[in-house]
């Protein structure tokens, strides 16, 4: 027998207030309006007050309006017919298709007992050279991409999701725009990749509510395909919009805030979600790439700054194109040693001439006269950013290699790499 309440005690924009007994954190309601009948659910619990976020705002809710508690929390359908659907943030088709009902699994449960995982050991290969040569995503890594507005990462994300040797992608939009969410949806069918793909989007117009739902239902959906020995790549964008979600109802809740109007809890929340990163033993794998972006290009922001803490490094992107400096994949070494012999010392070498070359640049742009030596690395470092570092560059891992010996023996000689002469022998280019 569920329990209906006919008084509202508080409305404050989104958020309302009851009074009653027996209600558990995260619980769902039916809030009965003059616009129709929303979700709700319990944010908070207070003795008998009983805090709910309402999915489809305060509008039209008054006093007297009923409260009807379901005795459940935040249930999602799973199934195989989950595959090249599009889902809003809480789970409601966003596609016309038909509604799923069947096999609902709870969202939002706790990580995985570290008992059963295994150490990172395979490699997730994306066809993007600055990611599988220089920092390599690993399954079950938990990684960020920091950014700012204007920066072309759902572009970034598009291509990941559709060229990342894996078995399922599963992307969360939050805070979208309608043309971005259009975007990602049309790429991905147009080029064959949504029959593999779980949409849950949530967009600007949406309700707040459904923004802080996005990880958890996307994150619940990949735990229960991972257990079918699937390979799963969770793609998220933009954690700074799931914070800011946060934020605003912390506000409408009076609750003391903490850095820049942040709740107090910003680092849990974030790490209760990209903990969910895992390498089943003897299963499958969920692997987490989050956008976040930075305002004001401030890695110092509370959003990157506690991200920064929980997960294992993080790309940069900037100018269209992932940063070599500052961009960090802490998992490679597990596995890019394992690849072909000369993986690393392409990775140290290219890099280490690339900074070269950096500071080649200041030196020209002060009027210093150019050696020859630096007339050599203003060529290498012309064709590095344009060859390797492009985003548009789409190439396999071992035709990314052997493009960077490429690149180095157009611009120099063998002894002036600093590579060891047994992988000059069998490797430089004849």
């Amino acid at each position: 027998m569920h329990k209906v309440y006919h008084r509202i005690e508080q409305i404050a924009g989104n958020v309302i207030v009851v009074s009653a007994e027996g209600i558990v954190y995260g619980e769902l309601a039916q809030v009965e309006s003059a616009f129709g009948t929303s979700l709700a659910q319990v944010i908070r619990l207070e003795a008998n007050r009983v805090y709910l976020q309402v999915f489809a705002g305060g509008r039209g809710v008054s006093t007297d309006s009923k409260v009807r508690f379901l005795g459940r929390t935040m249930q999602i359908p799973f199934s195989e017919n989950l595959m090249g659907r599009v889902f809003t943030g809480s789970g409601v088709p966003r596609d016309n298709g038909p509604e799923l009902t069947e096999n609902l699994i709870p969202i939002g449960g706790p990580s995985v007992n570290p008992a059963k995982r295994i150490i990172p050991r395979n490699m997730v290969r994306t066809g993007i050279p600055m990611i599988d040569v220089f920092n390599t995503l690993v399954e079950s890594q938990k990684l960020p991409i920091f950014s700012v507005a204007g920066e072309p990462y759902n572009e970034l994300l598009a291509r990941i999701a559709l060229q990342a040797e894996v078995d399922i992608i599963i992307l969360g939009g939050m805070g979208l725009k309608h043309d971005d969410y259009l975007y990602f949806r049309d790429y991905l069918e147009e080029n064959g990749a949504l029959s593999r793909s779980v949409l849950y989007v949530h967009t600007a117009a949406d309700p707040v509510v459904e923004c802080m739902l996005v990880p958890d239902i996307a994150l619940a959906t990949a735990e229960q395909f991972a257990l079918q020995n699937k390979r799963v790549l969770v793609l998220l964008t933009d954690m700074t919009n799931f914070a800011d979600a946060m934020k605003e109802v912390a506000i409408t809740m009076e609750q003391i805030p903490s850095n820049r109007g942040y709740p107090g809890d910003l680092y849990s929340q974030l790490a209760s979600r990209y903990e969910k990163a895992v390498d089943f033993e003897g299963s499958g794998s969920i692997t987490i790439l989050a956008v976040t972006t930075m305002p004001g290009d401030d890695v110092t922001h509370p959003v990157p700054d506690n991200t920064g803490y929980i997960t294992e490094g993080q790309f940069y992107l900037k100018n269209g194109r992932i940063e070599p400096f500052g961009s960090l994949s802490r998992l490679k070494q597990q596995v890019n040693g394992k690849t072909r012999a000369d993986h690393r010392t392409i990775m140290d070498t290219m890099i280490q001439l690339y900074a070269s070359y950096k500071e080649t640049l200041e030196k020209q742009s002060m009027g210093f006269r150019m050696s020859e030596w630096d007339t050599k690395l203003l060529k290498y470092g012309e064709r590095f950013e344009k060859e390797m570092m492009a985003l548009s560059v789409n190439i396999p891992l071992e035709e990314a290699l052997d493009r960077g010996w490429n690149i180095l023996a157009d611009c120099f000689e063998p002894q002036e790499t600093g590579i060891a002469s047994k992988l000059t022998d069998e490797f430089w280019p004849k």
